[in-house]
């Protein structure tokens, strides 16, 4: 019989700076995993560097830090194994970014954790709403944001790789006292 605990590692999330060297491999992975899958998709082959590079710079994670954004870095058991980007994009909407596990962790509630952790931070940075885009094709992705209460919104911006739009409601606080 398989002991469930094994299977279900202790997770720990904090926030990481961008550039801290944990954080920049999981950023460069989470891309090249995404890119991958497109090519695959739509030209039968797999991406180059440079256009990892080029992807990498036009979409930057700089601006996931204090005072209007955060990279939370997941570690199962010690072992880095995921990472997701929270940002503002006015004073009451944050926006999810970057949203990836190592395949190793995956299956094991490191995405859950994530968006647990993600939501919490939007809050912390005063959103109210959660809201992300995603593909189609990254159909793990899509059953994920579905399955933690996003519901698909019409599009709120016009990246050509953006197909489906969702946004999260996140619960109001108690008041102190």
């Amino acid at each position: 019989m398989c002991d469930a605990a094994a299977l279900r590692p202790l997770w720990t999330v904090r926030a990481e700076p961008p550039g801290s060297p944990d954080a920049g491999a999981l950023l460069r992975e989470y891309y090249t995993e995404v890119a991958d899958r497109y090519f695959a998709l739509y030209e039968g082959r797999r991406s180059t560097p440079q256009e990892i590079e080029e992807g990498l710079a036009e979409y930057p994670s700089a601006d996931l830090v204090p005072p209007r954004g955060v990279l939370l870095v997941a570690r199962a058991g010690g072992v880095v194994a995921g990472c997701a980007g929270v940002r503002m994009l006015d004073a009451r909407t944050a926006e999810l970014k970057q949203v990836f596990v190592r395949a190793p962790w995956r299956g094991r509630g490191g995405a859950g954790r994530l968006l647990t952790a993600a939501e919490s931070a939007a809050a912390r940075l005063g959103a109210e709403r959660v809201r992300l885009d995603t593909r189609r094709d990254l159909v793990e992705a899509v059953a994920l944001y579905r399955r933690h209460g996003f519901a698909e919104i019409e599009p709120y911006h016009d990246d050509p790789y953006a197909e489906v739009f969702f946004e999260k409601r996140l619960g109001r606080r108690p008041s102190p006292g």
